[in-house]
C-alpha cells in the first residue's frame, strides 16, 4: 500500500508541475544496466530498485503486434537475427531477450533466458499507479501507432502512458488519438534549446502542460557554412541551463525530463536546475544515488 501511494503521488507531482525537491527516477528500457533492457525481469526489479516511472521501447512484428525491443536487429540482444519486423510473433518470442546481456557473472541469461515481451505482458507487470513512457522506434508511423492505441484502449491505459519518438511522424501517427499524451516533437526541443543557447533567444516558449525530454548532455557537432566549404567543432553541449529551464517554463508548468543522467553529479545539477524527471539507465544506483542525498 504505501508504495502504491507513493508512485501514485509521484504521478501527481508531475502532472500538476510541482517539482519534488529530487528529480524523479525514470527506468530507461526498464533499466538497461542493470538487467536485460525492455523484458519483464527489468520492469519488475526496476519497480523493486524505486524507479518511479518505466521507461519502455516500442516496435512492431511483422504480423502487427507492438513488442519492446530497441536495437534494429536482433542480434544485438537475442540469439536470432534480422529486424522484429521480420518475424512473427510466435517465432520472436523464441528467442532469448538476454542473451547478450553480460552482468558480473558472466552472459548469466544464456541458460536462464528471457522473452521478449508483447506490450501488453508489460503493461500487466506495471501497477496502473505508475507512469509509462514508450518510445516508438520503428517506422512506418501509421501502424505502429495503430496497434499500439488498440493495446492501450484493451488495457484501458491511455491515462498512465506518454508517448515519445525521436521521429515527428509519430506526432502525425497520434494525432487522431486525443487521449494519446505525448512529449513534443525532439525536433521542437532541441530547435528551443539551440535557440537559447546560441541567440538568447525564447520567442518561442511552449504551452502550459508540455512534455519535453532531451539529454542532460549531448555531443554535437556545430558546422559553420563558408562560400568556400565549412567547419565543424565537436562539442558536448549541456543545454538544460537555468535560462532554458526557465523559458521552458515561461507559460506555465512544463515537465522537463533529462535523458542521461547516470552518476552524482548529474543527478544533483538536474535537481539544482529544477528538472522533473531523469531518464537513468541504472535505477538500482540512480535511487542509492537519491537516498544518499536525501539524507
Amino acid at each position: 500500500m504505501h508504495a502504491a501511494r507513493s508512485f501514485t503521488l509521484a504521478i501527481l507531482l508531475l502532472l500538476s508541475g510541482c517539482a519534488p525537491s529530487l528529480p524523479l527516477i525514470i527506468a530507461h528500457r526498464a533499466g538497461t544496466v542493470d538487467y536485460p533492457e525492455n523484458t519483464v525481469l527489468a520492469i519488475r526489479n526496476a519497480l523493486a530498485n524505486h524507479a518511479d516511472a518505466i521507461w519502455l521501447t516500442v516496435q512492431l512484428t511483422r504480423d502487427g503486434v507492438p513488442v519492446l525491443y530497441r536495437p534494429n536487429d536482433l542480434s544485438a540482444n537475442t540469439n536470432g537475427k534480422g529486424t522484429v519486423a521480420s518475424v512473427d510473433l510466435a517465432e520472436l518470442q523464441t528467442l532469448n531477450a538476454g542473451y547478450n546481456f553480460a552482468a558480473s557473472e558472466g552472459f548469466l541469461y544464456r541458460t536462464q533466458p528471457l522473452r521478449i515481451p508483447t506490450l501488453e505482458e508489460a503493461l500487466r507487470a506495471i501497477p496502473p499507479s505508475v507512469p509509462v513512457m514508450l518510445d516508438m522506434k520503428a517506422l512506418p508511423a501509421e501502424p505502429q501507432a495503430a496497434a499500439v492505441a488498440r493495446v492501450l484502449d484493451h488495457e484501458n491505459a491511455w491515462q498512465r502512458v506518454l508517448i515519445y519518438s525521436t521521429d515527428a511522424a509519430y506526432q502525425r501517427a497520434f494525432a487522431p488519438y486525443k487521449q494519446a499524451r505525448l512529449f513534443e516533437s525532439r525536433d521542437k526541443t532541441r530547435a528551443r534549446l539551440a535557440e537559447l543557447a546560441l541567440a538568447n533567444d525564447c520567442t518561442d516558449a511552449p504551452p502550459a502542460g508540455t512534455w519535453a525530454a532531451f539529454e542532460y548532455a549531448r555531443k554535437v557537432e556545430l558546422t559553420e557554412t563558408f562560400t568556400l566549404g565549412e567547419a565543424r567543432s565537436p562539442v558536448t553541449a549541456k543545454l538544460w541551463t537555468p535560462a532554458s529551464v526557465a523559458c521552458f517554463r515561461e507559460h506555465g508548468a512544463v515537465h522537463i525530463v533529462a535523458i542521461g543522467v547516470n552518476d552524482e553529479a548529474d543527478y544533483r545539477a538536474a535537481a539544482q536546475l529544477g528538472i522533473d524527471a531523469v531518464l537513468a539507465d541504472s535505477p538500482r544506483r540512480m535511487s542509492a544515488i537519491r537516498a544518499n542525498l536525501k539524507h
